[in-house]
């Protein structure tokens, strides 16, 4: 078991809580890839994303004793990125939308890949495909589908975060995908996008570290 597995996200925020400041290079080495996936949905640029990652966790470690475990804590952390996120285009919440039909059984946008997925989705090539293809949806939609296929949030978690109704959710994910499939013709597995790579995490953890060290 590595270290990641090793401890929840409580067990942290109590050990950092108490003293401990470099646990929480957990914290942001366990939630780099969900916050980078949010910054780049957002449209903003690889730098831009790293600095707004940092901006939140510094912010998330200042607020630490104000979280009181009501949501999860992938929740929490998640909203303080968006909400930088909405600052930085001073857009601080999404339009009301009005309801529609939604199949809760729609074919999935990407399904399993027969051979050499995990070479294929890392081309440079795909990962161009893949990011001009959400640049093409919307953000309300584009910000669900993000949150649902690419974090693996749940309807509830994602209609608590974005404060739109689960129905709102499940509406919203069902359009992304039917832009999505104007744009891409092959299926992949929607996790492996905007990867995050070690490279990119290390140099996260440092900038964050640094920071909070002179805290």
């Amino acid at each position: 078991m590595n270290v990641l597995e090793k401890f929840t996200d409580a067990d942290v925020i109590s050990k950092v809580l108490n003293g401990e400041k470099a646990m929480y290079e957990i914290i942001v080495r366990r939630y780099n890839p969900y916050l980078y996936k949010i910054g780049r949905s957002y449209n903003y640029s690889h730098d831009d994303t790293q600095d707004l990652m940092q901006d939140t966790y510094i912010d998330a470690y200042k607020s630490l004793d104000k979280y009181e475990g009501r949501s999860n804590f992938k929740t929490w952390i998640s909203r303080i990125m968006l909400n930088n996120c909405f600052r930085k285009k001073e857009k601080s919440s999404f339009k009301k939308e009005v309801m529609e039909e939604f199949n809760e059984h729609s074919t999935p946008l990407f399904a399993a890949a027969e051979n050499k997925t995990a070479t294929i989705v890392h081309s440079r090539e795909l990962g161009t495909i893949i990011e001009q293809a959400l640049d093409n949806i919307p953000l309300d939609y584009k910000m669900v589908f993000t949150l649902r296929e690419m974090n693996q949030m749940s309807v509830a978690e994602t209609s608590e975060l974005l404060q739109i109704s689960e129905a709102n959710v499940k509406v919203r994910l069902n359009r992304a995908k039917e832009m999505l499939r104007q744009h891409i013709e092959k299926s992949y597995t929607a996790t492996e996008l905007y990867e995050f790579n070690l490279v990119y995490c290390n140099a996260m953890v440092d900038r964050v570290m640094n920071i909070i060290d002179k805290l």
